[in-house]
């Protein structure tokens, strides 16, 4: 009961953000977001929980150049896995989002841009791995391009979308930053959009290791077969 006390809370908390999220008041703002503000608890910890595990990703990425461990590989490999599918649903959820706010789902929003790089820079991490047979090639190669894929996040998504206008709220370039402004939340919503940062990462964080587990058993399967 110990090891999956997270688990537990993490479905907790998301029954309460998946409730609250619907029910709670939204702020008034002349026109601005409306009821759609209500994504905010769906499509931004998206983004958080993709960072969290892509952070961890390449900290074993490093881990492994280090010691050679296997078991870090395959704990780097499936961080980044995860990553991406929560980077496709955060795409999703924004395209969504800008749908109703912006009348298109896809504006070429400086923010939908960066997104698209960085993703495409990530699935080019699994066809670089998937092209190479050498399982120890593989796992080198594909760590040192680990490193320089979580290093190109910074421009595509913090840096470059603040080089110029966004539509996203409070996206005046240099002069904002291109996220969410804060003067579109109210207090009722943060009882909602913390416990979803909170929710949605453990639930990321459960999934990827759910692949690890996956992974090691086929490894391990893989070994029992070869020797």
């Amino acid at each position: 009961m110990r090891k999956y006390w997270w688990k537990i809370l993490a479905f907790i908390i998301l029954m309460y953000v998946c409730t609250e999220g619907f029910l709670v008041k939204v702020p008034v703002l002349e026109g601005r977001l409306q009821q759609s503000v209500r994504n905010l608890f769906f499509h931004v910890p998206m983004w958080i929980a993709m960072m969290i595990l892509l952070s961890v990703s390449v900290v074993y990425a490093i881990k492994y150049l280090r010691t050679g461990n296997k078991k870090d590989d395959i704990i780097s490999l499936e961080f980044a896995r995860t990553g991406l599918l929560f980077s496709f649903i955060g795409l999703f959820t924004g395209m969504i989002w800008a749908k109703y706010q912006w009348g298109a789902a896809w504006s070429n929003d400086p923010k939908q841009t960066g997104t698209a790089m960085a993703i495409l820079i990530y699935c080019a991490y699994f066809v670089l791995r998937g092209s190479m047979n050498d399982i120890d090639k593989k796992a080198k190669i594909g760590a040192v391009y680990n490193i320089f894929a979580f290093c190109m996040l910074f421009p595509t998504l913090y840096i470059m979308p603040r080089m110029t206008e966004s539509l996203h709220p409070g996206g005046l370039g240099s002069q904002g930053n291109p996220g969410l402004n804060p003067n579109d939340t109210s207090a009722a919503l943060k009882t909602v959009m913390y416990p979803a940062f909170i929710g949605w990462t453990l639930l990321s964080v459960w999934v990827a290791t759910l692949f690890v587990r996956y992974r090691t058993l086929l490894e391990k399967k893989l070994d029992r077969a070869l020797g």
